[in-house]
């Protein structure tokens, strides 16, 4: 089944750091602190697959604040976010922004650049297109599941399209990706998503491959 829970984190980036390094000499999450008027929240963004020898893929978007919808005025702090179309919640295969759209849909593609293909490296590649966006101090919004205990937000990667027989497969779900966005000077925004390259760029109406 979906996530239990599932929503945005808005507040104040304090800073990053990068997990320390295995016996292998991998990186497997790039952490970000989070300031919220509840706290300091650990945000664990994966730049790393166990899985696979090529780490993630991803891609990089820089947008109009209207593209990401409702969630940009959200005042500080975590926010559950419906499963939807238009509740800001992400979804990479379907979301106007991050989806390749039908023709139909074109003029939405005025709010950002041509659409992108996935980029595929190591996890040291992928923590370095991501880094550039996490400037302390910068407003941030990051998109995953909640923590059990404590504050913090994981699963900030696609989370959906796990093949069937994975131990992910009963996470599948639609419009609940993870993702994370800061916002510019210009008061434009930098986003970053990402995914493993197990995980399907199709999926059916209920997350799984399709």
């Amino acid at each position: 089944m979906p996530f239990g829970r599932y929503g945005v984190l808005a507040g104040t980036l304090h800073r990053h750091f990068r997990d320390r390094p295995d016996d292998q000499g991998r990186w497997f999450h790039v952490n970000l602190e989070v300031d919220a008027p509840d706290g300091r929240y650990r945000c664990a963004v994966d730049v790393d697959s166990k899985n696979t020898t090529t780490g993630v893929q991803w891609k990089t978007y820089t947008v109009a604040p209207s593209a990401l919808g409702p969630v940009t005025a959200l005042p500080p702090g975590y926010h559950e976010l419906a499963r939807v179309n238009g509740s800001g919640a992400l979804d990479y295969q379907r979301h106007p922004v991050l989806a390749d759209l039908p023709g139909c849909l074109s003029f939405l593609r005025r709010l950002l650049p041509p659409p992108r293909r996935w980029t595929t490296g190591s996890n040291l590649d992928a923590a370095a297109a991501l880094e550039p966006i996490l400037e302390p101090g910068r407003r941030i919004l990051v998109f995953g599941e909640p923590f059990d205990h404590g504050l913090g937000v994981h699963n900030v990667h696609q989370n959906q399209g796990d093949p069937y027989g994975s131990q992910w497969w009963d996470e599948n779900g639609i419009w609940q990706d993870g993702g994370t966005a800061t916002f510019r000077p210009d008061g434009r925004l930098d986003i970053f998503i990402s995914k493993f390259s197990t995980q399907s760029d199709h999926t059916d109406n209920d997350g799984h491959p399709g």
